[in-house]
């Protein structure tokens, strides 16, 4: 379990995130003044929404792990209504939406109980197996593997592979890593969020050509290897401070982040281009949905929980 106290290093990044957003504030607010024939809205709009996410994950780093598990637990709980409420779903299927919803408190029991064990093989293997079933004892057959497999797709993604954030979470603290399990979620969270704006930043900077021009035309190749560059190097700065890997090694973590990011945006992207919406809702003003906001965490998280854990746990 972790510590109810957060490690001092976990406190000083949150504040220093706190300082980097207040300076973005002062610089959208600046240019404001100097240009205010422009339109700065929704540039306006994503920073107040970003305070607001900011405080609300802070909260969660800061408080018990009970609070902290029913937080991220919340977060899968929305992320996959909003995913269901996209999708197109049979009439038939509306039975079987409570087994699915079911599974999200099932999977972060697991976690709260440290059953590594059941973790993994819940929604994998028995999800898999059992919620087909209940779609066949209804008896409609008519798109039945669509809709078993769209909404498997979807426990897999926004309640198991979200749910390794909150597995991060219990991690315990060892000499090597002091700041524990909160220390390695900040490191993926705030790692991921700063690489999907990085690479925009270096996509504008020095973007092209572009890597998939029909999935998510704004990605380049100027931005996603300038991108990950930078995440890597980050990462090589901060693990160090809150994980147990030194900086070679939280070089190799941050280079499987930047990508694992990227592979989770643009799968995201397709999903939405092939239900022909531009955003997954409106729930985070300039943002988007919840899905806009943590596709690049649904591959990294996992990915990085596991190669913590191969090495260290």
């Amino acid at each position: 379990m972790i510590h109810a106290m957060p490690h001092p290093a976990v406190t000083v990044i949150l504040a220093g995130l706190f300082l980097l957003l207040a300076l973005a504030s002062l610089a959208v607010a600046a240019l404001r003044h100097a240009r205010p024939q422009r339109d700065w809205s929704e540039l306006s709009a994503r920073t107040r929404s970003w305070w607001v996410m900011l405080a609300v994950f802070s909260a969660a780093m800061l408080l018990s792990p009970s609070l902290s598990l029913a937080f991220f637990a919340l977060i899968s709980f929305l992320a996959l209504k909003e995913y269901l409420s996209l999708i197109p779903t049979r009439r038939a299927d509306r039975r079987v939406l409570f087994w699915a919803y079911l599974t999200v408190p099932l999977q972060y029991l697991w976690i709260a109980q440290d059953w590594y064990g059941m973790f993994i093989v819940f929604i994998p293997v028995y999800g898999f197996l059992m919620l087909p079933l209940r779609m066949v004892l209804i008896g409609d057959t008519r798109d039945f593997l669509r809709a078993a497999g769209t909404l498997h797709w979807g426990l897999m993604l926004f309640v198991f592979a979200l749910s390794h954030i909150a597995a991060l979470l219990m991690l315990p603290a060892t000499p090597l890593a002091p700041a524990g399990g909160a220390g390695l979620v900040l490191f993926v969270v705030v790692l991921t969020q700063l690489n999907d704006v990085l690479q925009y930043l270096w996509g504008h900077a020095l973007g092209r050509q572009r890597v998939l021009p029909t999935v998510s035309p704004g990605k380049t190749w100027g931005g996603l290897l300038g991108g990950v560059a930078t995440t890597t190097a980050l990462a090589a700065l901060a693990a160090p401070w809150l994980t147990p890997l030194g900086h070679g090694m939280g070089a190799v973590a941050g280079l499987l982040i930047g990508l694992a990011g990227f592979i989770g945006d643009v799968v995201i992207s397709a999903v939405k281009r092939d239900l022909g919406i531009k955003d997954s809702g409106n729930l985070i003003p300039g943002h988007g949905g919840l899905l806009d906001r943590i596709d690049s965490l649904t591959y990294s998280a996992p990915l990085f929980f596991h190669f913590i854990h191969y090495l260290h746990y």
